[in-house]
């Protein structure tokens, strides 16, 4: 057996970035004394998402992972719980700026980042103005807790970055998330749909996934939008094993057996019957078509 306790945690986020970072301590703190081992704090929780608009003046709020003060106080913080912390940075490198996830291990020591590589454009949700796609690739982390597959927000609607992770290894996915409302359409409510995507990813590849979501509503540059929580965790076959509501904080906590996970991955087969060599529309943008032309 080999036990992992994984968490997520949901909160409202305003412009005061102490506070947001407060709360975010906070709970980290209320699910390691209910025994959690990796902790996931949702998407760029030390602002409002500022992505709402384009506006030149965020740009600002970008800045470099060495010496980050939020990392470097989340590094005290793991060390001192023994936690995996993923902490979520807008990144300021060089002329570039990512959307990025830096992983603290248990020793306060920084495992490894991601750059967010899907880069979503649409109303409400600009981010192509902001972000450079990620150039991290998709690898797991080792950790203190097992290696770790992480993958933000948009990235969590491709079953090939799930597939990729898990493929080099990866026991656990975790996916960062800043989703709600849809400017325009605000008739149209993708929660469930967000959901059960995710759980997908868990049993396609038999391995626990956790999203930490963001709650509330923000108004930034004149763009209203509610953002609808429903963190959770799933687990290796895809089943919820723990939810949080669309609204308040919540502090999401579920233990998994690595061990018991890897087992029934080896048995179900779905690993040892792939067929890449039957897969090349994938490695394409339209499935081979003018490769043919």
């Amino acid at each position: 057996m080999r036990n992992v306790s994984l968490a997520a945690v949901q909160f409202r986020m305003g412009w005061n970035r102490d506070e947001n970072v407060a709360t975010a301590e906070r709970l980290v703190r209320e699910a390691a004394a209910r025994g959690a081992n990796v902790v996931l704090i949702p998407e760029l929780f030390e602002t409002p998402y500022f992505c709402a608009v384009q506006d030149r003046a965020y740009y600002d709020l970008a800045l470099p992972i060495d010496g980050h003060p939020t990392i470097e106080r989340f590094r005290r913080v793991a060390a001192e719980l023994k936690l995996v912390l993923p902490v979520s940075v807008f990144e300021r490198s060089g002329q570039a700026r990512f959307n990025t996830l830096a992983v603290i291990d248990a020793d306060g020591g920084i495992a490894g980042r991601y750059r967010k590589s899907h880069i979503p454009q649409a109303p409400g949700y600009e981010e192509k103005y902001y972000f450079s796609p990620g150039d991290s690739g998709f690898n797991p982390i080792e950790t203190a807790y097992g290696r770790i597959g992480v993958a933000i927000c948009w990235d969590q609607w491709f079953p090939e970055a799930a597939r990729a992770l898990v493929l080099k290894g990866a026991e656990f996915l975790l996916y960062p998330t800043a989703i709600g409302s849809e400017p325009a359409t605000p008739e149209l409510d993708s929660m469930e749909h967000w959901r059960i995507v995710m759980r997908g990813h868990a049993g396609a590849n038999m391995v626990p996934v956790v999203a930490a979501n963001r709650t509330g509503n923000e108004t930034v540059g004149g763009v209203a939008m509610s953002f609808y929580g429903s963190s959770f965790i799933a687990d290796h076959v895809g089943a919820l094993a723990a939810g949080a509501g669309r609204t308040g904080e919540a502090v999401l906590v579920h233990e998994v057996d690595l061990d018991a996970c890897r087992t029934y991955r080896e048995a179900w087969g779905c690993f040892r019957d792939r067929r890449p060599d039957l897969y090349g529309a994938l490695a394409t943008l339209d499935g081979g078509h003018g490769a043919r032309a």
